[in-house]
């Protein structure tokens, strides 16, 4: 029984760990950058300028002659999924072949054909990124038209052509979509680099295992590393229930989704930079921050300082920032406290009036610009406040409600905006634009619907 229990639990805590914090969904909109990838590679331009060079371990062909490959027509690319497998190409081309004939002629074959191939999705060993691996290529001729002199026989004719093509067309082609395949298994090459978060630290993207296909869309299971810049690994808390898409998105759409325990571990970076002092006594649209204006409050401070003294302040975070999501809403919560010190003469030290334990939540914007996620922030609620300590008597912290949620909006929330203009990283690959990117807060994640026009 006992054994029965250690392994249910060590299941448990490896399902745990292998959780991902943030999911990859590429449909065929994103996938179709195969078709960018090749005009991009100008392979197949590249394939006809070496058709007519000597290649070490190519036999002539018998027949021809000075062979050269010009005419190449703009490939048209038609991809879809093969479900556990990746994805099934063909490459719709044409092209005029020339050369010497057996007859000592001139000879210049047009051709149209497909070369289809299997595109199998794996994990590099080595880099542990997602590598796709060409297997089955095949040429099939759609037509094909010659200059030959029509009164040869046309028995004779074909299987020259046939037999001619059959030899020149594998070895041109389906090196072409190996070296397309290449160039696009290298736009990958990002995703596990390692971003900065500022000068705190880092995150980078790991594959959690093979990517998965299925009859509308590749998924990537991702584990996001967030380091500090000493090297500290921040885990992300258990977020109880799995990631996992919701269903009301286009069949064969394309989507990132970042969970909330993720994005918590990413702020964590940021905690020490949550810790403000404000010492302007101009705030915002409040009034003058004085001991005048405690006065109103705590009448206490008037009779401590009759004079008013400038108010400074000091907000601490005590606890790490904590982020959640719920459909149409995400929330920042911070624990800390909230000291407030009277002013004194230039060299001597501010005098503690209170020390505030509070606990408030910021609503968060999200927007995307180029491969950073943005957020912006406003108050949404106060939801806890009292008093640690006071040197102006007891008080009642209720009094203070309305007074610390403007300080809070107006002095402390403007400098965490600033903070959080450092952006956090996205997932770099296949080149992809965020910039058109939708943003939706959907349950314990936020979701990217990715787009590219």
């Amino acid at each position: 029984m006992l054994r029965i229990l250690c392994l249910a639990l060590c299941g448990l805590l490896t399902r745990t760990r292998a959780d991902p914090g943030a999911l990859l969904r590429l449909g065929m909109d994103i996938m179709n950058q195969v078709q960018s990838a090749m005009d991009e590679s100008h392979i197949l331009e590249k394939m006809a300028a070496e058709a007519g060079k000597k290649r070490p371990g190519v036999k002539p062909i018998k027949g021809i002659t000075n062979l050269k490959v010009k005419d190449v027509q703009l490939p048209v690319i038609t991809l879809s999924f093969i479900p556990g497998v990746g994805i099934f190409q063909c490459v719709s081309t044409g092209m005029t072949i020339t050369g010497k004939s057996f007859m000592g002629g001139n000879m210049e074959i047009i051709v149209v054909l497909n070369i289809t191939a299997t595109n199998r999705l794996l994990q590099d060993k080595e880099t542990g990124l997602p590598t796709f691996k060409s297997e089955g290529c095949e040429v099939i001729l759609v037509s094909v038209k010659t200059n030959l002199p029509s009164n040869m026989l046309p028995k004779v004719v074909n299987k020259f052509l046939y037999s001619t093509l059959h030899k020149v067309l594998p070895g041109l082609m389906c090196p072409a979509i190996d070296a397309v395949l290449v160039y696009v298994n290298r736009k990958w090459a990002n995703l596990s680099a390692p971003m900065p978060v500022g000068q705190v630290g880092t995150v980078k993207y790991v594959l959690t295992s093979i990517p998965t296909t299925t009859a509308s869309y590749i998924q990537v299971d991702l584990n996001p590393v967030v380091q500090q810049q000493e090297g500290n690994t921040i885990e992300p808390a258990d977020a109880g229930e799995p990631l996992e898409f919701p269903e009301d998105y286009a069949k064969g759409s394309s989507q990132l989704l970042l969970s909330a325990a993720f994005l918590t571990a990413e702020l964590a970076l940021l905690q020490k930079s949550f810790d403000v002092n404000v010492q302007d006594m101009v705030i915002g649209k409040l009034p003058s921050q004085t001991t005048e204006t405690l006065a109103a409050f705590i009448p206490e401070v008037a009779e401590a300082y009759p004079k008013p003294k400038p108010l400074v302040a000091q907000i601490r975070i005590n606890k790490p920032p904590t982020v959640t999501a719920k459909t149409g809403k995400s929330l920042l919560h911070l624990h800390g406290t909230l000291q407030m010190f009277a002013a004194r003469r230039r060299g001597r030290a501010p005098v503690s009036l209170f020390l505030l334990e509070i606990h408030f939540n910021l609503r968060i914007q999200y927007s995307v610009r180029e491969d950073r996620l943005q957020m912006a922030t406003s108050l949404d609620r106060l939801l806890s406040l009292s008093r640690a300590s006071s040197s102006v008597g007891t008080f009642n912290v209720k009094e203070l409600t309305g007074f610390i949620k403007g300080y809070l909006q107006e002095a402390y929330i403007p400098v965490i905006n600033d903070v959080l203009q450092v952006g956090l990283p996205l997932p770099g690959f296949l080149d992809m634009n965020y910039n058109l990117a939708e943003v939706d807060i959907v349950e314990n994640a936020l979701l990217l619907d990715l787009k590219l026009d």
